[in-house]
């Protein structure tokens, strides 16, 4: 999302985002006129940006990213979002963005349904009733099961597929259900 679109969105002034995040005045002005693009800032830059705004860092580079990182690393930024976030803020924050419409749009159903099913098994955890906006995803399942990089590396070593069966049946079954293996999103470091 572009910045000026986020300061306007959070009705928060350069002077005052400057402020809370400790990101210089002069950095932030010249990425909001164009001059310096947010996509060569520095991760710290990035990181500072995005916790004073309260959105990812990805959601900050949104428009200039032209390629996708890995699954594995995409969920685990998700957790660690929720970690960082706390359950209820996370699944607010996810909602209003409308992230996982966007990542829809984009086809890129493993991120999309990854976090779709991160919001639902939050749902699930707090009580909270499921949001009914994304209903027609729900009923969207991969092709193929997608395994943690680990259970991939054990079911080579052990020359057996055992290992992806017990993972596949051991999974959270709001990941299950749209045939990715998650069995913990809370153990992150």
């Amino acid at each position: 999302m572009n910045l000026n679109n986020l300061l306007e969105q959070k009705n928060m002034t350069k002077y005052k985002l400057s402020k809370i995040s400790g990101v210089s005045f002069t950095t932030i002005s010249e990425i909001t006129t164009g001059k310096t693009k947010i996509k060569n800032c520095t991760g710290e830059t990035l990181y500072k940006l995005a916790k004073a705004l309260d959105v990812t860092v990805e959601d900050l580079l949104e428009e200039s990213m032209e390629y996708r990182q890995s699954f594995e690393i995409y969920k685990s930024n998700i957790c660690h979002l929720v970690k960082d976030m706390g359950d209820i803020d996370f699944i607010i924050n996810t909602l209003k963005s409308d992230k996982i419409r966007k990542l829809y749009q984009k086809r890129w159903y493993p991120e999309c349904l990854y976090l779709l099913a991160m919001v639902d098994y939050l749902s699930r955890e707090n009580d909270l009733p499921l949001c009914d906006e994304y209903n027609d995803i729900r009923t969207t399942r991969l092709q193929n099961p997608i395994y943690p990089a680990g259970i991939i590396t054990m079911s080579v070593l052990s020359n057996s597929d055992r290992p992806k069966a017990d993972s596949f049946e051991a999974a959270i079954p709001e990941f299950r259900r749209f045939n990715i293996v998650e069995n913990e999103v809370r153990n992150v470091n």
